[in-house]
């Protein structure tokens, strides 16, 4: 069946129609990279392209094509390149697993070349009548994203969000939008909106120790379709007014 917010499954003209009463476009920011035993490769994407969705159809706008490609923290080791979770040092703490290449990671690319692709994004969309960007996902692309942001908008016109925000207090679990890795908010998200695609069973580290590959909080016995929901509300609130009040800025 047809899906009305997916830039490549529209028409010219309900295209047309959809930017001009909405000039909005998401980037769902995605890998293809480990999110543990128990996780879809594609977590990212499909995280960020599902709250896209959920906006575009309460706000308005068309969703873009997941970007697969993105930039991270890459370091040559024993066993050659260490992409992200490879080499994974939590902050303050020892390394909470020998480094390795993690299984199904195919994701990443320098920094120029990541931003040069964001930049063409960018100026390719405000070609075809964009206003507003919304560009959310993995970590390093969402924050390189922000970095670019201001450029962007010179550049290209573009007001340029992403779905972070800097007040999350103790409650950030279930209220940021994938702000761990794999762990039990991304599994919670993941779970709300492709169950399917998750399978606790295969998680083999014994209780207590934190699965491989994870950064976070544990997700067995934390995790649930049920959190997955109030973690989609919650950033799909904030982030409808903050689009609502951009659009009445450029209607003004």
């Amino acid at each position: 069946m047809k899906n009305p917010v997916l830039y490549e499954e529209l028409l010219p003209g309900e295209f047309t129609r959809r930017i001009q009463a909405a000039p909005i476009a998401y980037l769902p920011l995605g890998t293809l990279e480990w999110h543990g035993e128990h996780m879809p490769l594609g977590a990212d994407g499909i995280q960020s392209q599902a709250l896209f969705e959920r906006l575009a159809r309460e706000v308005g706008g068309v969703v873009l094509p997941k970007l697969f490609l993105g930039p991270d923290f890459v370091k040559e080791g024993a066993q050659g390149q260490l992409i992200g979770m490879d080499h994974f040092v939590e902050e303050g703490k020892e390394r909470s697993y020998p480094e390795q290449q993690l299984p199904g990671s195919a994701y990443y690319v320098p920094d120029a070349l990541y931003h040069a692709m964001v930049d063409a994004i960018a100026g390719q969309l405000a070609r075809a009548g964009i206003r507003i960007l919304v560009a959310h996902g993995h970590g390093p692309s969402t924050r390189q994203f922000q970095a670019l942001a201001p450029e962007m908008e010179k550049q290209h016109g573009l007001r340029c969000l992403c779905c972070f925000f800097d007040d999350y207090g103790e409650n950030w679990r279930e209220e940021g939008f994938q702000v761990d890795h794999g762990a039990s908010n991304e599994t919670s998200i993941v779970m709300a909106c492709r169950e399917d695609l998750v399978d606790m069973a295969q998680i083999t580290a014994p209780a207590g120790v934190m699965p491989l590959g994870l950064a976070g909080v544990d997700p067995r016995g934390t995790a649930s379709a049920q959190v997955g929901e109030k973690i989609f509300a919650y950033t799909q609130r904030r982030m409808a007014a903050l689009l609502r009040q951009a659009l009445a800025e450029l209607r003004a």
